[in-house]
């Protein structure tokens, strides 16, 4: 029975003979159109060598549509694909109904799920990037706010084509102011991870699927590790079971148990056909990926589809240009699925709960082994002189041993070769 607080809606797509994932992509879809408050009532799959190019699917299966629409009395399609403007126009005139594509409603999603400043404003660029060809469509994408829940944003044909040129006016104008105030948010972003960076902190980047519990595993990890992070819940990200919980990066200082330091960053979900824009209006915040010290690529492993949800995760990761981290593979949510645990050949992996202590705490142990690979224990001997500087390693290493000769204090600790190299002329 439809839940009536939803708007109903009709799914379609194509598989053409290269496609060997549409279930998988038809099933992502529903969740998606879910995420956005839409109920799918029916689903369509035409099997079609190349689309349309007039109505991506053949006329056959537009009149099925047409008919759907009458018979389950919805006013909305949702296509698996991108579609050209003209499609989108065709579609509409021949089935009666409001046709959105996977694109438009992955832009919808994320404009409700935005909350900072630089997601609102790069959420609203690609928004725009894609209405720009689209104007004479029925696709109507907000320009002064973000849509409202309920599938707001899919609205039907208005007065707007009498006034083409002046909308496309407007919105190349406001995409030119959008981005100039990225360009100076961004810059404000670079120097703090140019800091970051002369920190010379580790640096470990959770990446994956949308929803598969990278939030959990960040909050989890910060709140036995990070500074303030159980009494004070700003300091930790915001959880949902939900797609696209998060689409803002944020970092966080992890102190271990061998006082040893590294920074954390949570980063936005991948999904399958990420739009293109959407990619390019993200690539500064996906770009701690790329300078991380190593990523943790979460996986949902009690999902059924866990394996087609790596190879977005993979591919999506080729498309930002991330080909070259260390990574390991993290199985999460292991509590919820009696399958037998995978595994990932020539790559670490691990299989946990993040709810799991003994989980953490194996999880850790894995990224200290990576990350902390070079470091060795080394002696120094630092002259009483300088004893500010034994406390300074005090606070941020564990001592193996700490003796006191007549010439100082002689400690035994693991460096890494960063440190090795700035503390040098104290080795003996």
């Amino acid at each position: 029975m439809t839940d009536n607080t939803l708007r109903p809606v009709l799914l379609a797509g194509l598989q053409g003979q290269q496609d060997q994932d549409i279930d998988y992509e038809l099933a992502e879809l529903a969740n998606l159109a879910e995420a956005n408050n839409l109920q799918p009532v029916e689903t369509f799959l035409q099997k079609l060598d190349r689309p349309n190019p007039a109505t991506y699917f053949g006329k056959g299966k537009v009149e099925e549509l047409g008919q759907a629409v009458q018979s389950y009395q919805v006013d909305l399609i949702v296509v698996n694909d991108e579609l050209s403007p003209s499609q989108i126009r065709n579609l509409e005139k021949l089935t009666d109904a409001t046709v959105v594509d996977r694109t438009g409603l992955i832009l919808d999603i994320f404009a409700q799920r935005a909350q900072t400043k630089v997601a609102k404003l790069q959420v609203q660029l690609a928004r725009l990037q894609y209405q720009l060809p689209r104007l004479r469509t029925s696709m109507s994408v907000s320009l002064d706010q973000q849509t409202g829940a309920g599938g707001a944003g899919f609205t039907s044909r208005g007065s707007g084509e009498t006034k083409l040129e002046q909308s496309r006016r407007r919105i190349t104008s406001e995409m030119v102011h959008i981005r100039q105030e990225l360009a100076e948010l961004i810059k404000d972003e670079d120097t703090r991870t140019a800091q970051r960076q002369a920190s010379q902190l580790p640096t470990v980047a959770l990446v994956g699927y949308t929803n598969a519990g990278k939030s959990t595993v960040m909050n989890r990890l910060l709140e036995r590790f990070g500074v303030g992070a159980v009494n004070d819940t700003t300091k930790q990200v915001f959880e949902k079971n939900m797609l696209f919980a998060t689409l803002s990066t944020t970092v966080r200082k992890l102190t271990l148990a061998d006082k040893r330091q590294l920074l954390l960053s949570d980063t936005v979900g991948f999904v399958s056909k990420l739009p293109h824009n959407l990619v390019a209006a993200f690539q500064s915040t996906l770009e701690v990926a790329g300078q991380a010290d190593l990523l943790l690529q979460v996986v949902d492993v009690s999902d059924p589809n866990y394996q087609q949800m790596m190879k977005t995760t993979e591919e999506t990761l080729q498309s930002i240009g991330v080909t070259d981290r260390p990574m390991i593979t993290v199985f999460n949510k292991a509590d919820q699925t009696d399958l037998p645990y995978p595994t990932v050949d020539g790559e670490n992996a691990i299989t946990i709960s993040a709810l799991d202590l003994k989980s953490q705490d194996e999880l850790i142990q894995l990224i200290e082994q990576n990350i902390f690979a070079d470091s060795q224990p080394v002696t120094l001997k630092i002259p009483f002189s300088e004893n500010k500087l034994v406390a300074t390693l005090s606070s941020e290493h564990v001592f193996l041993q700490e003796d006191y000769t007549e010439e100082g204090t002689v400690i035994e600790l693991v460096l890494s070769p960063q440190e090795l190299t700035k503390y040098q002329a104290y080795q003996i």
